[in-house]
């Protein structure tokens, strides 16, 4: 059997850097693919948020922000993603200018991953959870975008992929809650940390109803910020596909400056790493290829915060996983806990057997 199913990681994931122009209407293009999932982030500035679009909610407007709380915002008054295309996506200005996306002179980083299939599923129908869902979803690449409403009863919700998320990303549309995220890598089911809080993981059995997914849905339970009674959800679903991607991953830092090897099995182009044990450095670090392109990686970007780029020694990527370069909490705290996700810039042995190269 073949080391991996996927040669080419950029086919479902990349990422592009661009400075904005103010223009009214622009096109961001060199993905490689029709993006499903968007998140934006300017690198110079610390004035505009992070920025997530996605082709299931749509693109008329409705942008979230993973550095806060707030709900799904219609009034695109500093710009949003207006379509999606096969090299990337479109930009269009509300109101003078295009702040969030597009502001002139200011530095951006896109994230993009493609999912696939569309899906809806009747519950009552289908016998698969028992809320009803659609979204789009991609077995090979391991990733799916599920909307659904709330019942305020504890419920299963179809997640369009074959095995079960090592990682759910929920967060309610229509009122201010907080991003849920529950994952393998944290103590069990019932924790669950937040995206948009540098808070350590904590109990709330009501978010996933104590449950890890399986291989056809996963669990929400009756906090408001996971399954209110009408509310409206989107939910991103990661599981782990050798040699494209490590999800819900932890470790434990050694305090080190030569810390620790994390394996993920490729040569990571992604990482994001949340300590998880303690609130004190416990941001979620975003680090990448594109705007590290050689070790020590150090361009950092918080995930829960709006701050901007900073340069801060942190670890290198290999050719079969990353290190850790700093004795600072936020990624290496001797004994701390840390969650992570990781997607690839080449697996570690291609198909055919072909190695990756070291950086």
């Amino acid at each position: 059997m073949a080391y991996t199913t996927i040669d080419k990681p950029s086919d479902y994931f990349n990422t592009v850097l661009y400075t904005g122009d103010g223009s009214s209407s622009r096109t961001i293009s060199g993905v490689g693919f029709q993006p499903d999932f968007n998140w934006s982030k300017s690198r110079n500035s610390a004035d505009y948020d992070h920025n997530v679009a996605d082709s299931v909610r749509g693109t008329s407007a409705y942008y979230l922000k993973t550095n806060t709380d707030v709900a799904e915002t219609g009034n695109p008054a500093a710009g949003y993603v207006s379509s999606f295309n096969s090299d990337g996506y479109v930009l269009t200005a509300g109101g003078s200018n295009n702040t969030n996306y597009n502001n002139n002179t200011t530095t951006y980083a896109s994230w993009n991953w493609k999912a696939g299939t569309s899906f809806t599923n009747d519950a009552s129908s289908t016998g698969i959870g028992t809320i009803d869902s659609a979204g789009s979803a991609s077995d090979t690449s391991g990733f799916s975008i599920v909307s659904f409403t709330g019942t305020g009863s504890n419920g299963t919700i179809k997640h369009g992929l074959s095995t079960a998320p090592s990682m759910v990303i929920i967060k309610r549309r229509d009122s201010s809650n907080d991003w849920r995220v529950g994952s393998d890598g944290l103590t069990n089911w019932t924790k669950h940390v937040n995206l948009n809080t540098e808070a350590a993981q904590s109990d709330l059995a009501s978010a996933f109803n104590s449950t890890a997914p399986t291989s056809s849905v996963f669990s929400v339970g009756t906090s408001p910020s996971t399954n209110a009674s009408g509310g409206t959800y989107i939910a991103y679903c990661f599981s782990s596909i050798k040699g494209y991607s490590k999800i819900g991953g932890s470790y434990v830092g050694n305090g080190n400056v030569n810390g620790s090897f994390i394996y993920t099995g490729m040569k990571p182009s992604f990482v994001m790493v949340k300590r998880t044990d303690n609130s004190s450095g416990s941001r979620w670090l975003i680090l990448d290829n594109k705007r590290n392109t050689f070790n020590v990686l150090n361009k950092n970007i918080l995930a829960d915060a709006s701050d901007a780029e900073v340069d801060v020694d942190r670890g290198d990527f290999l050719s079969n996983g990353f290190k850790t370069r700093s004795t600072g909490s936020t990624v290496n705290g001797s004994g701390a806990t840390y969650l992570f996700m990781a997607f690839a810039e080449n697996p570690f042995v291609t198909s055919s057997g072909v190695p990756a190269t070291a950086r």
